[in-house]
């Protein structure tokens, strides 16, 4: 028995009649360069209310720390410095009235608050008499405003 092949005359190729075009059209890239701005955006404004929250937590570390360094202070002059001297007294020995009868450098320097403004001391405090308070001016840096903030608020 004979084998037979096809022929290549027989053989049929299937060509497209047509050309795919693939890709995308400057309408499809604009849309999605839009999406990924408005993703973007939105990141960026979730950060930026984060980024408050931490700032509000340094404050709260700050006052932390600088009322140890007062109530170090305390133990070892007798008293908290008075207003005039202010947190200065922590780091450098005051000159002027009280002096402190025993004095060690608490700090090495004052911190400043997340918005790069100094700490405002009071002696007495506002709320507490007894005890000093910490006044950050917040973001603002403008006193007496929604923002600031207090040690001695609860």
């Amino acid at each position: 028995m004979k084998t037979t092949f096809p022929t290549p005359s027989s053989t049929r190729i299937c060509k497209p009649t047509y050309f795919s075009q693939s890709g995308f059209t400057l309408l499809e890239m604009v849309i999605v360069l839009g999406i990924i701005a408005m993703i973007m955006g939105g990141a960026i404004f979730t950060m930026q209310k984060i980024s408050d929250s931490g700032a509000i937590t340094v404050v709260d570390g700050d006052f932390s720390s600088i009322n140890n360094g007062l109530q170090s202070y305390k133990t070892n002059a007798g008293h908290y410095p008075a207003e005039q001297q202010g947190l200065k007294a922590l780091v450098e020995k005051p000159s002027s009235a009280p002096r402190p009868r025993r004095w060690t450098q608490i700090m090495d320097k004052v911190p400043k608050d997340p918005w790069d403004n100094e700490y405002i001391y009071k002696y007495p405090g506002s709320k507490d008499r007894s005890r000093p308070e910490l006044i950050s001016l917040g973001k603002d840096g403008l006193e007496g405003t929604e923002d600031d903030m207090s040690s001695q608020d609860e």
